[in-house]
């Protein structure tokens, strides 16, 4: 293990896999999907290698010695002109307790969509090869540690999501692709300038006693490796640290999406494919509040502790109008996308508490929304697929017609209400209890209990118009599920009973690093002098 470059393999499998799909004749339909799904395949076989091998004592977010698997050398080593000097970047890669569940859930949900499209029948060819693209762009922003590198992976998953909208989407797909990644690298754009600016301001000590500028993200976590007048540093008076740590901010929020950033999820989720919109809010959305964590906690915690109660009140926002949004909606999938905003909200909050119980629910309900949400959008693409139409008033009683199909949607539903024994259930306690125990977001945090509520009355509500009462003939002749199908749902559905009954297997994974992140902000006084 120690000299086998796992992270490298896992994130860098699907690009080899693209590679060859694109010499694969395009009549070749079986073979592409085949290929795809094997690579997907061999991807959580080494997630699960990756799960067993990690240290659960070892962990942190600011010291290089706390990552694990880590992969380190030279990639651009030139030398400068001027004041730049000498430019080095490095291939460095390790992942630590707030990452390695989202490695796994990466894989985890590129397998489960690769089944969802082998549906696929148009351009079969050049979808998968953009599907593989995809898969390795999100991995690589949860396994890189130099920030050029995070940034290449963060912008690779940009171009693949655009196409995969804009040619297999649905009737306004164009629309739906172009304002995705007008909001996307709109975001980008803030983060890049911030990148610059913390690259120009921290400084790297080299073997032979020389410093250069570096992109390394744990050298940018401590004080010590900051110039003096660097344009970000703490130390220099004229700095412009907090406008740095609005742009990244927004654009990791942009992501997630929180609101107001938030109306291009909602047409990329219903134009969207079905795999495509399971991607989108089992991962994607994961990588804004990530990258949140991973960079402005951390690189800016003076100032994250400053903003601290804005964060909890967007996160409020975010669970109250997604709710309400989501209940308004007549179209099933818009339901669950608007469904995915209220959700998210909770990550927020529970990041907002500064604690260790609220962050790690946070990360915690990064995990769980991701199988949840992406079982609930495979449930829409199941009917969708056999009624084409996504009316949930056009339905009603399909328990009758459909009863396994409508046991795994009820599985679905009560989890992402949260209800005791399944896993959504103790992310959304945790981060409550987080967040209560905070005074300063403690009124914030009671308000947001509302989103309890009405996620039960939205779910609730869908289900009994869909599933409950007298059947509509006109959908008495659709079937029932079908193998692919049950490969989809049963993987999803075993985790969400797994993690609702013995949730420890993954809080113990991240426990040991949330509580170094926490210390690490309670200690952030050393920037800029105590802060309260």
């Amino acid at each position: 293990m120690a000299s086998f470059p796992i992270l490298s393999w896992i994130t860098l499998l699907p690009i080899l896999g693209m590679v060859i799909i694109l010499f694969i004749p395009k009549n070749q339909e079986k073979i592409i999907k085949g290929l795809t799904l094997l690579i997907t395949s061999i991807q959580v076989i080494l997630a699960i290698v990756i799960l067993a091998g990690f240290n659960y004592a070892k962990g942190g977010v600011f010291d290089a010695s706390s990552f694990q698997f880590i992969e380190k050398f030279r990639w651009i080593d030139i030398e400068g002109f001027s004041w730049i000097g000498r430019v080095k970047i490095d291939y460095y890669l390790g992942i630590d307790g707030l990452s390695v569940p989202l490695v796994l859930l990466t894989a985890i949900i590129c397998f489960i969509s690769t089944l969802s499209s082998f549906s696929i029948n148009k351009s079969v060819k050049g979808y998968f090869a953009m599907f593989l693209l995809l898969d390795t762009g999100m991995m690589g922003v949860f396994v890189s540690l130099d920030f050029f590198l995070f940034y290449i992976f963060w912008e690779l998953m940009l171009l693949p999501m655009y196409f995969l909208i804009g040619i297999w989407g649905g009737p306004r797909k164009e629309y739906a692709a172009i304002k995705f990644f007008l909001y996307t690298l709109l975001g980008s754009v803030f983060i890049l300038l911030a990148v610059i600016g913390l690259y120009f301001s921290t400084t790297e000590t080299l073997a032979d006693g020389s410093k250069v500028f570096t992109f390394n993200m744990i050298a940018m976590m401590d004080p010590a490796n900051y110039s003096a007048d660097g344009i970000l540093s703490p130390f220099n008076p004229d700095n412009l640290r907090f406008i740095a740590f609005l742009g990244l901010f927004i654009g990791f929020a942009i992501k997630i999406p929180m609101f107001p950033f938030h109306t291009w999820l909602p047409d990329a989720h219903v134009e969207a494919p079905t795999a495509i919109s399971v991607i989108l809010a089992g991962v994607l959305l994961k990588m804004g509040t990530y990258g949140i964590l991973r960079v402005n906690y951390t690189m800016f915690p003076e100032i994250t502790k400053q903003l601290i109660w804005y964060i909890a009140l967007f996160g409020m926002i975010n669970i109250i109008y997604g709710a309400l949004t989501a209940m308004a909606q007549k179209d099933f999938k818009k339901l669950i996308a608007y469904s995915s905003i209220s959700h998210m909200g909770f990550v927020l909050l529970g990041m907002a508490s500064l604690n260790t119980l609220g962050i790690s629910g946070a990360v915690l309900q990064m995990f769980n929304h991701g199988t949840i949400t992406a079982m609930l959008f495979l449930i829409v693409g199941v009917i969708y697929d056999r009624a084409h139409t996504r009316d949930i008033d056009g339905f009603g009683g399909l328990a009758v017609q459909m009863p396994i199909y409508t046991g795994f949607t009820t599985l679905a539903f009560f989890a992402a209400i949260g209800l005791p024994g399944l896993s959504g259930f103790i992310s959304e306690a945790f981060v409550f209890l987080g967040s209560f125990g905070f005074e300063t977001i403690r009124v914030i945090a009671i308000i947001s209990t509302l989103g309890i509520l009405l996620g039960a009355g939205y779910m609730l509500w869908t289900l009994q118009r869909i599933y409950l009462g007298k059947l509509n003939e006109k959908w008495a002749t659709l079937t029932d599920m079908d193998m692919r199908e049950y490969a989809m749902l049963v993987p999803l559905s075993l985790i969400i009973i797994f993690l609702g009954i013995y949730p420890s297997a993954m809080l113990d994974l991240m426990n040991t690093s949330v509580n170094k992140m926490v210390q690490f902000l309670s200690e952030s006084g050393k920037f800029l002098g105590s802060i309260k």
